[in-house]
């Protein structure tokens, strides 16, 4: 899960992966409270959230940028920092009004399409799992959980933060050991909302003054 934004095309952390992992120590608690959320998103119609993505050195953020993100089922939409980032369940389609240019790709093996499920459910690929118990975040009280990775993937950890009297995700906390730190905080939840049908969908046609690649 290396940090990004130099790339909006590996969405907002890349989930860093190895053919074999060494034996993993995982805490019941924590996975108990991490299965629970992903249950309850892949329960749900679809999925609305506002988030706050930070970025900075150490422990301290120095830059944020709010976003937007609806998802249902595999497929998403992100906005953030004048781009936007749509899948449609195969290809990712990157717009840039700034620059007026779209690019278009299949993710690939070592990608993830940005999902809360990527998160919640990454402890089974090559991390250790530690219940560190409760804490205020954003007013919430949480139940935080600590992932280390088993394998040398530059992570030094991820902190994720459960409202577990609803089942959510209220932060994520990356640190990389190039020093550099990325979090995620989000905020107002909305559920199986009425989405119109081409909310996943990529028209071409309201792009027709727009650079389109195609990797």
């Amino acid at each position: 899960m290396k940090s990004l934004f130099r790339n909006i095309t590996l969405a907002l952390f890349t989930v860093a992966t190895a053919a074999t992992f060494s034996a993993q120590k995982i805490d019941a608690k924590a996975k108990n409270l991490l299965d629970a959320v992903a249950k309850t998103y892949k329960t749900k119609n679809n999925v609305y959230f506002k988030f706050v993505y930070g970025t900075g050195t150490g422990k301290t953020v120095t830059k944020t940028e709010p976003g937007i993100f609806y998802s249902a089922g595999d497929r998403y939409k992100l906005k953030i920092m004048g781009t936007e980032q749509l899948y449609d369940g195969n290809k990712i389609y990157n717009v840039s009004a700034e620059d007026q240019e779209v690019t278009i790709a299949k993710p690939s093996g070592s990608e993830q399409i940005f999902s809360p499920l990527t998160y919640i459910e990454e402890y089974k690929k090559g991390y250790n799992v530690q219940y560190l118990g409760k804490i205020k975040v954003n007013g919430v009280l949480a139940d935080r959980i600590k992932l280390t990775p088993t394998t040398n993937n530059g992570i030094k950890e991820v902190n994720i933060f459960v409202n577990a009297a609803k089942n959510q995700l209220v932060k994520l906390e990356q640190f990389s050991k190039d020093n550099s730190v990325s979090v995620i905080a989000i905020s107002d939840y909305k559920e199986n909302q009425k989405l119109s049908n081409s909310m996943f969908t990529f028209d071409k046609g309201q792009y027709k003054n727009y650079i389109v690649t195609e990797l």
